[in-house]
Order: structure tokens, then sequence, then C-alpha cells
């Protein structure tokens, strides 16, 4: 049976996000690509134009994946301390994977460094803006405090747990992060009254 555009289109997504995300976005060629679509380079080129339009169209993929899987996380939490424990737990679990390779929109951004006009630096700031927005709101309904700079300060830990995994190749990161973090909630916790005025 025949596919449809739509369908080729998925499947050279599917091949180029496996192949991007395990060897590199530069390093990867359209060969490559279409070898592991099955489908021939002119056809791939009737779909993509350019490889950068191609890495852009991947980025845009991948997170629509992963904001669904963010989405799928979500579970009731009363406190910030148990958001903070699952979230960095499936951080960790992730890391944990034979072939962790970190994160791959930071990857992304990082090999496309000298390249500030391409559509996928874009791409990876609309992602991460998006993980922040989700981080904000989980923290809003635990009744976190000042939720947008909290997250905001878990996105730095975020970062650098995955860099540092990556680098050490040791998912324990994720668990200096979750402590990090949840000491940053206590911290940012107003404190409790004692006391009030006489006859208050």
């Amino acid at each position: 049976m025949r596919r449809t555009a739509a369908q080729t289109r998925l499947l050279i997504l599917d091949a180029a996000y496996g192949l991007f995300w395990r060897q590199g976005f530069l390093r990867v060629s359209m060969d490559e690509v279409a070898a592991r679509a099955g489908i021939t380079k002119r056809a791939l080129y009737q779909h993509f134009r350019s490889k950068d339009a191609l890495i852009a169209a991947t980025l845009a993929y991948s997170s629509e994946l992963a904001l669904k899987r963010l989405l799928q996380f979500q579970r009731p939490v009363a406190t910030g301390d148990e958001l903070i424990e699952s979230y960095f737990g499936q951080l960790r679990e992730w890391a944990k994977k034979p072939k962790y390779s970190g994160g791959g929109f930071t990857r992304a951004v990082v090999e496309l460094a000298d390249l500030r006009g391409h559509p996928a630096r874009a791409i990876a700031r609309k992602h991460k803006s998006a993980v922040e927005k989700w981080l904000a709101d989980e923290l809003a309904s635990t009744g976190a405090p000042s939720p947008e700079d909290r997250a905001r300060e878990i996105m730095l830990l975020t970062e650098g747990a995955m860099a540092l995994m990556l680098i050490h190749g040791d998912p324990d990161w994720a668990n200096l992060a979750r402590d990090a973090a949840k000491r940053l909630l206590r911290s940012r916790q107003a404190p409790t009254s004692t006391g009030g005025k006489a006859g208050s």
C-alpha cells in the first residue's frame, strides 16, 4: 500500500530523530537519514529542502513528543517536595538508559552556536520556555511562593544535572539536583507567624 505524503514525512522525522539524538545534528548526513527511513535521497529532499530545514522540523517534532510526556508525567501532588521528587526521579531514570545522550535541545544549540539565525535555535528556546511554564504551573498548584522564579531556578538545576550526568555517566547527579531544589523551595517559604498583636 502506497504511503501518503504525511506518512512519509513522519517516517523521515522518526528516522532523523533517532539519528540526530544518537550521533549529533551536524554529524548525520542526509544520505543516512534517507537510508534509515527507507526512501531515496531525492524523496527526502521533496519533503525537506535542506538539512537545516530537517533539523528544525525534527526539533519541533521532538518538542511535541517531550511536552506530551510531561503531561503524562503529571500526577496529583500535594507539596513542592513531592513534585521535585517525581520530576528529578524521572530525569534520573532517563539518564540511566544505555543510550542517554543528554538534553537534545541544548546539544542542538551548542552544535549550532555559531549560527545564531538557525531556525532550530528558536525552536529550542520555545521548548525550554514551555517546560519552564509547565514547571511554574505545577509549582503554583502546590502553593509554592513565586512559582515563576522557582521554575527558572529549577531549570538551571535541570540543565546542570543533564550536562553532568552526560559528562560523568552518573545518574546520581539528578539526586543532587533534586536535593538542591528541595532546599531552594524550603528557603523561599514565607516564615510562619508565631504570634500577633494582643487582642487580635
